[in-house]
């Protein structure tokens, strides 16, 4: 949308203009004005809670997502700290406050995060890669190393998915969108379970959302 790119050469990072309550508010906004869909999408990343968890990143135009440490020993692991978004990321729960404030009930306010296997595959890889052979050869050769992970990150994904609930989100997405790399029989040892706990455990305190 041109309001958008016009948008973009003010405000030229996608962190800012992610991370700005205003400004996430009105990209949110602008094909719900435009358009009048029945949902409302908050303008964010699947990347955004790791600032709250000590993975320092970035999303650079035209190359993605950078982390500037890999995660890939249990070490590594262990400096991954637990996720508090009202403290890390409140900008996220203002966004939706007000979005669904100004929608009422003209549109469902979706959130979304990224599943553990997808949020995995970049902090392990260092960002985007052609084949996410690190990520797959942690779960194959290291299974205890992975599972670590997997479970740390299971955790904070169900404490954001919560956030954005409380925070007046009725719909929240989770987008696995590297788990096509494994087959179906490895997606169900290395996916399904991280996934399944985190809409048991959401489910119990939200059970509407």
């Amino acid at each position: 949308m041109k309001v958008y790119q016009d948008l973009c050469v003010k405000h030229k990072t996608f962190r800012e203009r992610s991370e700005t309550v205003d400004l996430a508010v009105e990209i949110s906004l602008q094909p719900f004005e435009a358009f009048k869909p029945d949902g409302v999408i908050l303008f964010s990343d699947i990347l955004t809670p790791l600032q709250g968890m000590n993975v320092p990143f970035d999303i650079v135009k035209g190359t993605g997502p950078i982390i500037f440490n890999p995660v890939r020993e249990m070490d590594d692991i262990k400096s991954i700290t637990p996720l508090e978004p009202e403290k890390s990321v409140p900008f996220v729960g203002e966004s939706l406050k007000i979005l669904r404030n100004e929608v009422g009930n003209e549109a469902t306010v979706l959130g979304f995060c990224g599943a553990p296997f997808t949020l995995a595959s970049y902090i392990v890889e260092g960002g985007t890669s052609s084949n996410y052979k690190i990520i797959k050869k942690m779960a194959f050769d290291s299974p205890k190393v992975y599972e670590a992970l997997m479970n740390k990150l299971t955790d904070a994904v169900i404490e954001y998915t919560r956030y954005q609930a409380d925070s007046g989100a009725q719909v929240v997405q989770i987008f696995d969108s590297w788990a096509s790399e494994f087959s179906p029989a490895d997606f169900s040892v290395y996916c399904l379970p991280y996934l399944q706990r985190i809409v048991a455990e959401c489910k119990k305190t939200h059970p509407h959302v």
